[in-house]
This record gives structure tokens, C-alpha cells and sequence, in this order.
């Protein structure tokens, strides 16, 4: 039954407030002219495509006020893991001189990527070897869980062949970084526990993945329509794409 006497509380109202403003601030936010280095695992061409020539959404499926909250809190997590990492002695850096983030631009610009960081050093028992790519991710209970028994290669794989990419492209500036291990690090968002995985450098899913972002380009410059992951738009990937609609109407 609808209650037509209901009152927005006062949580409601300001909730309303911040969820607003979000939208409207990241509304202003300049659209990526580029294939993004991190998204490579997605699994769906097309999708990949869509993002890569800054494609519409379906109506309704921008960014909620509350995913941007999520959003935003990783990036907390991310800055509490850098100060506590230092604290304990591993000697991170995530800045050039200059302010900038560490990253890369290849394919004349069409693709790029920003690192979280480079470890340079740490307490000699962790037997380290440098410099080594530092990535990061901050994950609810469920999630960091599964990563925990499985693996980043197998529960997260998005997240493998990000790691990946970096250690290939981001060689030529930081000599060294694709020959040693990556450490990868999880916070669980909802118990603050903290998982650590080292990651040998996979060539052959780096090769892999860049093969496939040269197609993608190459696909789009002659006006090729990449085929989508399913031929059911009920398949899980496809029932939350944000292009749904707008993929099956074409």
C-alpha cells in the first residue's frame, strides 16, 4: 500500500543533498578520450568499445549518488593504505617530483593508465626485490573473501590483467618493475583486514591483452560493431551492462 503521508527524514533529506551534488559534480567531469589501460579485462568487447568511444548509457544508468560514495570512499581506503604501508617501513612512492601520478601512454594516446604506486623499498625479511608495482583495492566482506581463497588471477581476473598491463608499459619509465613480483593489496571495507598477494609479471596475459586493445582500436577506426560477450541479453553480464538497451537495439 502507498502511504501518501510519508515524511522525508531528516537522513532522507540530507542523503538527497549529498547524492545530488555528486551527480552534479561528476557530470562536470571531462569524458576519457581512451581506451582505459585498467578496464582490459572486462570481458565484453563491445563494451569495451562503447567505453572507448564514450557511447551514451542506457537512460538511468549513469552513476548514482551512491555509487560515487562508494567510489570516492576506495580512494580513502587507497590513502590510509599508503600512510599505514609507510608506517610499517615500505618505502612507497605514488607522485612524481612533480605531483603527478606514475602512468603511461601508448597507441599514440588511445591507451593509457595510472599506476597506484611503485614499492622501492622494505624491511630486508620481506625479501622484496625492486622496484615492484603497488596496486590497490578496497573490497566488501564477500568479495574480499573470495579473493582470499581463490586468488587474484582466478576471483578477480579484471584485476589481473590490470596488473599485467602496468608491469609491461610501465617498464620503459621504471626499469625493473615488470621483472619482479607486483604487490597486490585488498582492504576489506568492512572489517578493515588487509590481504597481500605478490604477482609474478604474466607475459603472456600482458601480450594477450594488449593484442586485444589494438583490436578494439582498429575495430572502431573502420566502424567494425565488435560482437557482444552473449547472445542473451538475460546473461549476467549483459543484464547489468549499462548499454544493455542500447546494445540489443543494434
Amino acid at each position: 500500500m502507498l502511504d501518501f503521508n510519508h515524511r522525508a527524514s531528516l537522513s532522507e533529506k540530507i542523503n538527497l543533498l549529498i547524492d545530488k551534488a555528486l551527480t552534479t559534480e561528476n557530470s562536470k567531469q571531462t569524458s576519457r578520450d581512451y581506451l582505459g589501460a585498467s578496464r582490459l579485462g572486462v570481458s565484453c568487447n563491445r563494451a569495451l568499445q562503447f567505453e572507448y568511444t564514450d557511447t551514451p548509457k542506457d537512460e538511468d544508468q549513469n552513476f548514482t549518488g551512491k555509487t560515487l560514495k562508494i567510489f570516492q570512499a576506495g580512494h580513502v581506503f587507497e590513502e590510509l593504505m599508503i600512510k599505514w604501508l609507510r608506517l610499517a617501513g615500505i618505502d612507497l612512492v605514488t607522485n612524481k617530483p612533480n605531483g603527478q601520478q606514475f602512468g603511461f601512454t601508448v597507441a599514440g594516446g588511445k591507451v593509457k593508465g595510472h599506476i597506484d604506486g611503485a614499492i622501492i623499498g622494505a624491511p630486508e625479511h620481506l625479501n622484496f626485490k625492486f622496484p615492484m608495482l603497488w596496486e590497490c583495492k578496497s573490497l566488501n566482506d564477500k568479495s574480499w573473501k573470495d579473493l582470499v581463497k581463490k586468488g587474484l588471477a582466478v576471483s578477480k581476473p579484471i584485476y589481473a590483467v590490470q596488473v599485467a598491463i602496468y608491469q609491461a608499459y610501465m617498464e620503459p619509465s621504471i626499469e625493473g618493475i615488470s621483472k619482479n613480483p607486483a604487490l597486490f593489496t585488498a582492504i576489506n571495507k568492512d572489517t578493515a583486514e588487509i590481504h597481500f598477494e605478490l604477482i609474478p609479471f604474466d607475459k603472456s596475459l600482458a601480450q594477450k591483452s594488449s593484442d586485444r586493445a589494438v583490436m578494439i582500436l582498429r575495430a572502431t577506426e573502420s566502424h567494425e560493431l565488435l560482437p557482444r560477450i552473449a547472445n542473451d541479453p538475460t546473461y549476467f553480464e549483459c543484464k547489468f551492462c549499462p548499454w544493455q538497451q542500447r546494445c540489443w537495439r543494434l
